[in-house]
């Protein structure tokens, strides 16, 4: 932090000899006193966000330039397909731990269950086909735009009934956390 706040002086500094300004100057666009302005620039004084703002608006420059922020990251998830027989998933979550989010499109061959259990709480959301959801005794068909959440303790399989292959978003959280998602807004059946 304080190598980020001494780097600020000299780069307001710089700044304002590329705009050919001077102290005066930038000291009547901003209303800052010219000694307050110096002080800045050689470090005598800490910016603050009352004295950086006017001067970024004055040098129009976002205030990332004045304080040398460094520059955000390319905020695309990069999707690396896993693909097995003809059902693909998709990561959509790279943070290791709590809730991960996926979006599958399992195939035709996915349609006979196999019920498993495992330690864990999932959301699933169906964006077209129809999915098999089969959770205990229950067997049941989600339509596009349904919803489903349930704790992966209980034996449950999901996947294409058969018909056309089916592409949903799951979310998969540890045990005891819950989506608390609505896939309609209520009041609407």
């Amino acid at each position: 932090m304080e190598e980020v706040l001494a780097a600020v002086g000299p780069r307001l500094k710089s700044i304002r000899r590329q705009r050919q300004c001077t102290l005066a100057a930038l000291s009547e666009a901003t209303g800052i006193s010219v000694s307050t302005l110096s002080r800045l620039e050689s470090g005598q004084r800490k910016p603050s966000l009352e004295l950086l703002l006017p001067i970024a608006h004055a040098h129009q420059v976002p205030l990332d330039e004045l304080v040398g922020a460094p520059p955000v990251g390319d905020p695309r998830v990069r999707l690396k397909p896993v693909r097995h027989g003809d059902s693909t998933m998709v990561p959509l979550s790279q943070q290791p731990g709590g809730v991960q989010a996926f979006k599958m499109v399992m195939g035709t061959s996915r349609s006979r269950p196999e019920l498993r259990t495992h330690e864990g709480y999932e959301w699933l959301y169906v964006l077209g086909g129809r999915l098999r959801l089969v959770l205990a005794e229950h067997d049941i068909v989600l339509q596009a735009g349904e919803a489903a959440e349930f704790d992966t303790r209980v034996p449950h399989w999901f996947g294409s009934t058969g018909e056309a292959p089916v592409e949903i978003l799951s979310l998969f959280g540890p045990q005891g956390e819950r989506m608390h998602v609505r896939a309609k807004p209520s009041g609407q059946a």
